[in-house]
């Protein structure tokens, strides 16, 4: 390093963080440290180690003026984000491509060169005044061929918090790495503050990510997805990573499904936001690795998956204790917990559908709040926001799994994909095989929109694998490294489509908000063939006896033959229009979707209109026995 730039960093850095920081034999790392440094010009630089001490003081300064504020319950706390900074704002999230670099116009991107000097433009001198903390995680277990050294730069000790919660410490998996070793690099600034200590400047909110780099840009915005550089900013960081290597970067939970006599079966789950992703992961009676991405690699001819995680920042919105009762039980007793954008009244926090009287006035994320208050459109404001969120540490939850921080992983069983679909696709279907499960089940997967990201609600989006906002490589490569990452593999898992969100012709829902044990608990009995399924021109289906019968033992409720019909009658003409809708979308936007893709549907739609040209356009399952 250059003696004078050597020189001007030591008097930034607070006593000792310089030697923490030169302590890690990394050119690279020293170099991006001290580009952040010279570039967003902080008060002072804090280095911080795997030390619980160091870890405590974030959490301190957290609660001090760092975006936090105590709540009544021991180790419980509150964050707001601005009023326009309430989910990812896929709008500024942009990937910045080297010439050469081609992504295709479904993905969201522009050239390396102008986001640069933006960003860069943006985050000139944006920690004046402000600490910059340097924070070290590590993506996956540690000591495992799942790790991915990173390094967090951010003057919100909120946003380094929320990552102590989430990930595994790495200041020391970083001394351990190479010199010449690749990892992740984040650097964000919230800009400018309002009265209320929210990001003041929105219209210069940028979420940037320089795939050549392995590097994430964030500045003047607050909220989490946003902001917590190893979640979703690094999935897309990791994609490409995992494209150039063999692997699967994914937006999945693993979780273990308890079947008979002891055995445990370990599930992937492919689910958009507020899809039943995290409820799923957390289904009493199974246990959980983690809710919301996963890393899968294969070893001798056997597929294994691992959380990138070991927290959960999930939608709190009707988690109440008969629907989610471990993380109820977690998030309202003493322990480490943020909640976000919630409403706080007399120090404590309440969210819609918590199952709980909500107060009648309080503070949330715009402000004073009181029933019937409304925004400037006359639109009333909620008590708490759609997409408030709370953190937990995985640890804290009853149902966690023995294998959560196995470096190996675990062995992968099944992957589901699910989304929200009120008149198409059964509760549960399994895909006759790998190449068919990944094209007919993940790669036409569509959902309504919700409140977690910005934008119009209830539309229906065509959403691959529920990685479409994360994907870093042309679409079509991306659906051919997944069919392609079964070669090898003695016995590809299963692959099941879930649909917990078929509604009746009133519009109320079929299914309580449990019922989607009996799909999972069905799944991994057919994992392992014990029990029979009915062939449909799409995949297999369960027959009643079995449904029925789980029911009884799991839930103890009946589940009649009437009920039966309505969840697993087959919809032709919805399907035929679902596979026509995707079909064009591949046609207009992915010019390198394989050939394949085209052939499956082409032979799933023969299959459909064979079985109409028979049975009609509404099929009873019990007209396919």
């Amino acid at each position: 390093m250059d003696a004078n730039l050597e020189q001007r960093l030591r008097a930034r850095f607070e006593a000792g963080a310089y030697e923490k920081l030169m302590a890690i034999a990394h050119p690279a790392l020293h170099a991006f440290v001290a580009e952040a440094v010279e570039l967003c010009n902080p008060k002072t630089v804090l280095v911080f180690t795997d030390d619980p001490q160091d870890h405590e003081r974030i959490r301190r300064m957290a609660r001090e003026g760092g975006g936090e504020h105590a709540l009544a319950m021991e180790g419980h706390t509150y964050h707001f984000d601005g009023p326009q900074d309430q989910g990812r704002d896929k709008r500024v999230t942009k990937c910045l491509l080297p010439p050469g670099m081609v992504l295709g116009e479904s993905l969201n991107s522009m050239d390396k060169a102008s986001g640069v000097a933006e960003i860069r433009g943006l985050l000139k001198d944006a920690m004046v005044g402000r600490p910059m903390l340097v924070c070290f995680w590590c993506l996956g277990p540690v000591h495992s061929d799942f790790s991915i050294p990173c390094v967090q730069i951010t003057d919100s000790p909120y946003v380094a918090h929320s990552e102590c919660m989430l990930y595994r410490p790495g200041y020391e998996v970083f001394r351990e790495t190479p010199p010449e070793g690749e990892f992740f690099r984040f650097l964000h600034s919230q800009g400018e503050l309002d009265e209320n200590g929210c990001s003041r400047n929105v219209a210069g909110k940028r979420i940037y990510i320089d795939l050549e780099d392995n590097l994430v840009y964030s500045v003047n915005t607050q909220y989490a997805g946003n902001t917590v550089g190893l979640k979703k900013l690094a999935l897309r960081l990791a994609i490409q990573k995992a494209s150039r290597e063999g692997w699967l970067a994914e937006h999945m939970f693993v979780m273990g499904v308890h079947g008979p006599d002891g055995r445990v079966t370990y599930f992937n789950g492919a689910f958009p936001s507020a899809c039943g992703k995290t409820s799923t992961a957390m289904i009493p009676g199974q246990t959980i690795i983690g809710d919301d991405i996963a890393y899968l690699r294969k070893r001798d001819g056997v597929v294994y998956t691992a959380n990138v995680e070991h927290g959960i920042f999930g939608i709190i919105q009707d988690v109440n204790p008969h629907d989610d009762p471990v993380i109820y039980e977690a998030i309202t007793t003493p322990g480490e917990v943020i909640f976000g954008n919630v409403l706080v009244a007399d120090d404590r926090p309440y969210w819609m559908g918590m199952g709980a009287e909500v107060p009648d006035q309080g503070i949330n994320f715009q402000g004073a709040w009181h029933k019937g208050k409304t925004d400037a459109d006359g639109k009333p404001i909620p008590p708490s926001h759609k997409n408030a969120r709370y953190t937990v540490r995985i640890s804290a939850l009853a149902n966690r799994d023995k294998r959560a921080d196995d470096p190996a992983g675990v062995p992968l069983g099944a992957i589901i994909y699910g989304g929200r679909d009120s008149d198409t696709l059964v509760p549960v279907e399994q895909a006759f095989d790998w190449t068919e499960g990944i094209i007919a089940k993940g790669a036409t997967l569509e959902s309504e929109t919700t409140a977690a990201t910005l934008g119009a609600e209830g539309v229906r989006t065509f959403n691959i694998m529920s990685n479409q906002d994360f994907v870093s490589i042309p679409l079509g490569r991306y659906i051919q490294n997944n069919l392609d990452f079964a070669k090898g593999v003695s016995r590809p898992p299963a692959i099941f489509s879930v649909n917990y969100f078929l509604r009746d012709e009133k519009g109320k829902f079929l299914h309580e908000i449990l019922d989607k044990m009996v799909w999972i608990l069905w799944a991994e009995r057919r994992v392992h063939g014990d029990v029979e399924a009915i062939r449909t021109p799409t995949g297999f289906i369960p027959r009643y006896e079995d449904i029925a019968q789980l029911f009884r033992e799991h839930l103890a409720k009946a589940f009649t033959r009437d009920d039966y019909v309505r969840a697993f009658t087959i919809r032709v003409a919805n399907l035929l229009a679902k596979f026509d809708r995707v079909e064009k979308i591949y046609q207009d936007k992915v010019p390198d979707t394989p050939q394949i893709v085209y052939d499956t549907f082409a032979t799933i739609r023969r299959r459909l209109q064979e079985a109409q040209a028979k049975h009609g356009e509404i099929i009873s399952p019990f007209a396919l026995e």
